[in-house]
């Protein structure tokens, strides 16, 4: 069994790869003075640079899991979500309101994704 870690430090990696398949950590946004539209824009920006990274891209992405800080901003993160996601090949998603690490976090997004066959 072979597992490779990308980008690690001693407490996390932000990716993993194991039997074709990559585990990615939860991605926030650098810029936190942007608004919900904006953090989202950069995490996804940050979820296609790892996945490429991986050998992979969000056509082979299986599931996600996003939390928003404020419900109430959910609609403007499903706008940039929506724009981003492969027409088609939507992967399963769960959504939920909850605190992240830092209070200037407003959104934070957690992809599986399929290596494709050579």
């Amino acid at each position: 069994m072979t597992v490779t870690y990308h980008d690690s430090n001693t407490r996390m990696s932000q990716a993993t790869v194991h039997n074709g398949t990559v585990y990615l950590a939860g991605q926030v946004p650098d810029d936190t003075s942007a608004d919900m539209r904006g953090q989202t824009e950069q995490v996804l920006a940050k979820i296609d640079r790892q996945l490429a990274a991986a050998g992979t891209s969000k056509e082979h992405i299986l599931s996600a899991l996003v939390w928003v800080t404020d419900m109430g901003e959910f609609a403007d993160m499903n706008a940039v979500w929506d724009a981003w996601v492969v027409p088609g090949r939507p992967p399963a998603r769960a959504a939920t309101e909850a605190k992240l690490a830092l209070p200037e976090f407003k959104v934070e997004i957690m992809v599986t994704a399929a290596i494709p066959e050579a």
